[in-house]
């Protein structure tokens, strides 16, 4: 019989009630078994889904439960790297939220601390769990586009109506590409295995000095990018891999749950598409079965700390040469 990984939540976020502990009353040998938070409202709602589920007034108390396998970081961005340490430090794997640190060189210390405890310390970057990324990559290396030339990527949707948004405070980590950077510039690195040279342009707009629109163009050593990322334009999310043969173009390559399926098109240079079609692929069920089969069973996982380091290091490189630094 394999081992059930008991799982802790360390904030009562949203995203955690509808997303992810949903996905782990669906994940095999997972069980979401404690929450912490200071709020009885936010508390109630999660036991609405999971009524045996341990309450926690204090962050604290639920890492020191010897029952805790695994944490799920939810928090604001900028409180990441303090609790990942801190909940490596009490012997738990976490899974943490991305972006997983607000700098690629705080993620040094990460590693360290992972290397330190033997214990799993991952980004929750659930892309690359997807059956559609996979593809795409298999795609890619067999050569049916021919070579790569250029990459596109849209992430957008638009909370302007919440000026209280974590995403849309400064203080809190906030801005598009923190968000949803990481997805068009990781899937960009995941499918093709290569890092940004230079970034070429970055044209910010900014708003309470938080990033709301980004227009990023990078030059990889075989190819271009250029990823548009925004918290004030209308939902819309696309992949586009251009080569001297085809096309490779992902119609729902983040958040396939909110469409009817994921679909990946492949064009030929004769203008024949041929389309693959994922219409009920849970990735985060997906994400939680392969963190524990990597933390209790040493199976490989999909998403390494050196793998999100190089995605955050090239949002730094973008920011920086937005502000002329």
């Amino acid at each position: 019989m394999q081992k059930v990984m008991r799982w802790g939540v360390v904030g009562a976020s949203k995203f955690a009630r509808t997303q992810m502990v949903p996905a782990m009353m669906l994940a095999q040998n997972t069980q979401f078994c404690a929450l912490a938070t200071s709020s009885s409202e936010k508390a109630a709602l999660f036991q609405a889904i999971e009524p045996d589920l341990k309450i926690y007034n204090d962050y604290d108390a639920l890492l020191a439960d010897p029952e805790i396998d695994a944490l799920y970081l939810p928090l604001p961005n900028h409180l990441h790297v303090e609790w990942c340490k801190k909940g490596l430090a009490a012997g738990k794997h976490i899974l943490c939220e991305k972006p997983i640190a607000m700098r690629a060189e705080d993620i040094d210390d990460l590693i360290a601390a992972r290397d330190r405890s033997g214990l799993l310390l991952a980004e929750a970057y659930m892309i690359v769990h997807h059956p559609q990324w996979h593809y795409a990559r298999e795609l890619y290396q067999s050569g049916a586009i021919g070579e790569l030339v250029q990459v596109d990527g849209v992430f957008s949707y638009n909370n302007s109506a919440d000026p209280n948004n974590i995403r849309n405070r400064p203080e809190t980590g906030g801005g598009s590409l923190p968000d949803i950077g990481v997805y068009t510039m990781g899937a960009a690195r995941f499918v093709t295995d290569e890092e940004p040279v230079e970034i070429v342009d970055a044209n910010i707009t900014w708003q309470n000095d938080v990033d709301v629109w980004a227009a990023i163009n990078a030059k990889f050593p075989s190819f271009h990018f250029n990823g548009t990322t925004s918290m004030r334009m209308a939902p819309r999310q696309e992949m586009n891999f251009h080569g001297t043969k085809g096309l490779i173009r992902l119609t729902a390559p983040f958040n396939p749950s909110v469409f009817s399926q994921a679909e990946v098109e492949l064009h030929s240079a004769d203008m024949v598409v041929s389309t693959k079609r994922y219409p009920a692929e849970n990735h985060y069920v997906k994400q939680l079965q392969a963190f524990r089969a990597s933390a209790l069973e040493g199976t490989p996982y999909g998403c390494t700390l050196e793998f999100s380091q190089g995605t955050q290091r090239m949002i730094d490189m973008a920011l920086k040469k937005a502000r002329g630094d």
